[in-house]
């Protein structure tokens, strides 16, 4: 007797669920504990899976679960990319493209509510080298953000390449480390969570900003 197609999407439903549990569980575990200390054993007992090959079976090698968690937010944050995007779309104004930039990062973590842990997984794929090979791989494709980027850098005509591109590393560290730490203290209150994250965009939109237009002292 064959498979019923509401069998199939049965079973695409709990298929779905169990990915989303261990995604869940993993992101979790690597932010608190470290990508490499965390074995794909413990992330599925933490999801609940009696069989410990889980993670094996539904995404591959640990790779491809690190893919799947930087997937899982780089969609809603490209989204909110696009809005913005479109808001300030031929705005010659520096401010308006650093708030493309740090606004979809904040405005997602506050979407996470409290407690979240991406920021603090974010921290560890900017600083690993394995790990940022990683997110660059499923950043690449991002039209938004290379749109963003591109409009940022027409602002700087006057900024060597070489010199503009280190600052485009310095801004990125500096959101993904902050938004770390701020991570670590967030308030359970929904509300105040929603001001810790309104308040570190206002704090580093100015940073970067002045990082951007800072004097260059070499080529």
């Amino acid at each position: 007797m064959g498979v019923t197609a509401h069998q199939g999407s049965r079973r695409h439903e709990q298929v779905e669920h169990t990915r989303l549990r261990i995604i869940v569980a993993a992101e979790r575990l690597f932010a608190e504990h470290g990508v490499f200390s965390v074995s794909n054993r413990q992330v599925s007992e933490a999801a609940g899976q009696g069989n410990n090959a889980a993670v094996n079976y539904h995404f591959g090698t640990k790779a491809d679960l690190v893919r799947a968690i930087i997937q899982r937010h780089a969609e809603p944050m490209e989204q909110l990319r696009a809005e913005l995007l479109e808001r300030h779309r031929g705005s010659t104004r520096l401010r308006d493209w650093v708030t493309c930039v740090v606004q979809p990062y904040t405005d997602h973590l506050a979407s996470l509510g409290s407690p979240c842990r991406y920021a603090r997984l974010a921290a560890q794929l900017i600083t690993e080298p394995q790990l940022r090979e990683l997110a660059a791989l499923e950043f690449a494709g991002a039209s938004h953000l290379i749109a963003v980027t591109e409009s940022l850098h027409a602002c700087l005509p006057g900024l060597p390449p070489a010199v503009r591109n280190e600052r485009d590393d310095m801004a990125h560290t500096l959101i993904t480390h902050l938004c770390a730490q701020r991570e670590r203290g967030l308030p359970e209150d929904p509300a105040a969570a929603a001001a810790v994250w309104s308040a570190t965009a206002v704090g580093l939109i100015d940073a970067i900003e002045g990082l951007y237009q800072a004097p260059a002292s070499r080529p």
